[in-house]
């Protein structure tokens, strides 16, 4: 049911990260949860790794850098975040909301370099360890999240046919995925999205390696398509969830 996501990645200061999360995690996401159709919230912090030269990231200086966390909202439909939740397009927070109180405006506006894109799925595989995530619950303890665009027709034909007949077979069958999710914009700078998701960070770390063996001749194909693309500034991104809890 969970078909279209909306996700804003940004940065919060060091100085202000223990209160904003404290907020965030202790009433914000609560509130949000309340909104009709929102089905589930979910928030993580990127753990930043050395991302492999083939990744372009995109110089274009109008395209926010924010990197440190990305909350994300599941709904049925693209159509739920139209109006609702425009605090999130707005960097100040100065938006009219009657269901946003005075401290929820001030903890908004901690955020800094804030993307906000609104997808909708176009293709989802379950991997073998997707029993511990319930139909329609938050994603996985460990994501991969990729946002990018395709640098002309040729890349986006690539891509398709890269994920339809290899990379989305490979992590269904990958030890310790538990789903992937392909996505495509409906409002945003990035055209394309994917989430992974995994048991957790290390088991994450190590599934991505064996797949690099148990698939040795899609490595070339692999090498040929990712250069087409044009990635957002640190992605892919790698998160540990945060809220809900993991227990």
């Amino acid at each position: 049911m969970d078909r279209s996501l909306l996700i804003s990645w940004y940065d919060v200061d060091a100085n202000h990260r223990d209160e904003y999360l404290q907020w965030l995690h202790g009433s914000f996401l609560q509130k949000l949860m309340k909104r009709d159709s929102v089905l589930w919230a979910a928030h993580y912090e990127v753990r930043k790794y050395e991302i492999p030269s083939r990744v372009r990231p995109t110089r274009d200086p109008a395209v926010p850098r924010g990197n440190d966390f990305v909350l994300m909202l599941g709904a049925e439909s693209s159509h739920v975040f139209a109006k609702p939740l425009d605090f999130f397009l707005n960097k100040d927070a100065n938006c009219v909301d009657p269901d946003l109180t005075a401290e929820d405006r001030r903890m908004l506006a901690l955020r800094k370099e804030v993307r906000t894109s609104i997808m909708t799925e176009e293709a989802r595989v379950s991997g073998p360890s997707i029993a511990m995530r319930p139909d329609g619950g938050a994603p996985a303890p460990c994501i991969q999240l990729g946002s990018f665009c395709g640098n002309d027709m040729a890349a986006e034909e690539e891509l398709l046919g890269w994920y339809a007949r290899w990379r989305m077979p490979a992590l269904s069958k990958l030890p310790g995925c538990v789903a992937l999710r392909k996505m495509v914009s409906v409002a945003g700078w990035a055209h394309h999205g994917v989430m992974y998701e995994f048991e957790s960070f290390d088991v994450r770390a190590a599934a991505m390696k064996e797949m690099a063996g148990l698939y040795p001749e899609m490595i070339e194909w692999t090498e040929r398509c990712v250069p087409l693309l044009t990635h957002a500034h640190g992605s892919p991104h790698i998160g540990v969830r945060l809220w809900p809890a993991v227990v």
